[in-house]
């Protein structure tokens, strides 16, 4: 007689209904939809308390602090007591921080409104991507590349609307409105969550401690690390210091703890994990430095309004969107990322050739190269990462994800500062291009370089991965 092999059973459309995925992108846009609104409130917050430009900055600040540090302790969460559990808990924390930052006592009291909208915010994406992949195990496949797009773009094209939707908001009722639109918004993420979101197992046996002094050292090391890249200076080089003793407990910590927060000895042993982390941080630093940056410019040397200035990016958000788009197909992962690195050096080379009296168009053309690298880079990223972490520690490996993806973000900022100083004038964007040139061909070395990068698909990841 002859035996074949089982079939292994493959994901379908019906695995992953509209109820399924809905409450997850409900939950996974509260970030990015507060990462913009907050865009075009900051000036007449500033008029309201009297604060400068320097000090309203930290309502930006707070938020990117926040959530990078938030992600992999959130994602530690999921992984320990259920998806739906931490949704529903970061949803009411939104909520909370909606109605908070509605009293407005003060500047600084609306930054801390912010810090809590980003730990409420974390939930979202370690959550789904752990929701996901529990469907993944009961189908027996790969979670669709589809359904990882449709996260990807949906973030994309909130990213695209946001200050749009703030701008409306503070007409109708001022800049509160930023705050309270999080009430509703926060409150359909809930009951999705609550109605469609299935319900975790319950917790049996006795319950492992958290470990709280690896997740007290990793967050004081980050910390001390972002401060000092916020804003370099000589006289604050002590909080290097502080940052590498710090992160040296954190190691001992972690190698002794039973059950750690951030298995350091896995991340060791898993050198594609780690390699998907440094691009993303990579292409996300060349990202955000042009739609911060590049802006920046385009209003002070090119003299256009903010509205001119922003329809000039519509360019690099269409594409974006459509390349994420594309990137749901669950074939050529890594031609794509050789892609997506190439775009961003290759926009960062044209960079060089601008200056304030550069034709319209090119300046059209060069946002849509640099949305060709946007739109890959995080859908095929998280589409490789859900092949490379293993499923126990999925939310935790999702978390540093996006922590990596903030750090670019910060980092882009300082490295903005130091470029343009106190005016965005065309050397200081040449000065910006020549540093992205640099960030874009490491990106694609790295890229170029990896050998494990899978060429297509979602399977899930084994226990340990070769480096």
């Amino acid at each position: 007689m002859v035996t074949t092999a089982p079939r292994t059973k493959q994901p379908t459309r019906t695995s992953y209904p509209p109820r399924l995925v809905l409450p997850l992108v409900a939950s996974a846009l509260l970030n990015p939809i507060n990462s913009t609104l907050i865009a075009v409130a900051l000036v007449p917050i500033g008029q309201a308390f009297g604060a400068g430009p320097g000090q309203t900055a930290w309502l930006i600040t707070s938020l990117y602090l926040a959530t990078a540090v938030g992600q992999p302790v959130v994602g530690l969460f999921v992984d320990r007591f259920g998806a739906r559990r931490v949704l529903l808990a970061g949803a009411l924390t939104v909520m909370a921080a909606g109605v908070g930052g509605l009293l407005a006592f003060s500047l600084g009291w609306l930054v801390a409104v912010r810090v809590v909208l980003g730990i409420g915010t974390c939930a979202g994406f370690p959550a789904a991507m752990a929701v996901l992949r529990k469907r993944a195990d009961a189908t027996g496949g790969g979670v669709p590349s589809r359904v990882l797009s449709i996260l990807a773009m949906s973030a994309q094209t909130v990213m695209v609307v946001g200050p749009t939707l703030g701008g409306a908001l503070i007409g109708l009722a001022g800049w509160p409105a930023i705050f309270a639109a999080n009430i509703p918004l926060a409150a359909v993420a809930f009951v999705l969550a609550l109605v469609w979101v299935p319900k975790d197992p319950p917790r049996t046996g006795p319950r492992e401690p958290i470990d709280a002094a690896g997740i007290a050292l990793f967050s004081a090391t980050l910390l001390a690390v972002l401060l000092y890249v916020m804003a370099p200076a000589v006289s604050d080089l002590y909080l290097l210091g502080v940052a590498l003793v710090l992160g040296a407990l954190f190691v001992r910590v972690e190698l002794r703890a039973r059950r750690p927060f951030v298995d350091l000895r896995m991340l060791a042993g898993n050198g594609p994990l780690l390699r998907t982390y440094l691009r993303q941080s990579l292409a996300f630093l060349i990202v955000y430095s042009i739609m911060f940056g590049y802006v920046q410019w385009l209003e002070s040397a090119r003299g256009l309004t903010e509205s001119a200035a922003g329809a000039l990016l519509t360019p690099m958000s269409v594409v974006a969107v459509l390349a994420a788009a594309f990137a749901g197909k669950p074939t050529r992962l890594k031609g794509r990322l050789i892609v997506n690195s190439l775009a961003l050096l290759a926009g960062s080379v044209l960079l060089l050739f601008v200056d304030d009296g550069t034709w319209i168009g090119a300046l059209v053309v060069l946002a849509a190269v640099f949305g060709l690298g946007q739109g890959l880079t995080s859908v095929t990223n998280q589409t490789v990462l859900y092949g490379q972490a293993p499923p126990e520690v999925i939310g935790t490996a999702s978390g540093l994800f996006r922590t990596a993806q903030y750090l670019g973000a910060i980092a882009s900022s300082t490295l903005i500062a130091l470029c343009f100083g106190d005016e965005a004038t065309s050397r200081g964007l040449h000065e910006l291009a020549t540093a992205l040139i640099v960030i874009g061909v490491v990106l694609s070395a790295v890229t170029l370089a990896d050998r494990k990068l899978p060429k297509s698909g979602t399977r899930p990841a084994a226990a340990a991965h070769a480096r």
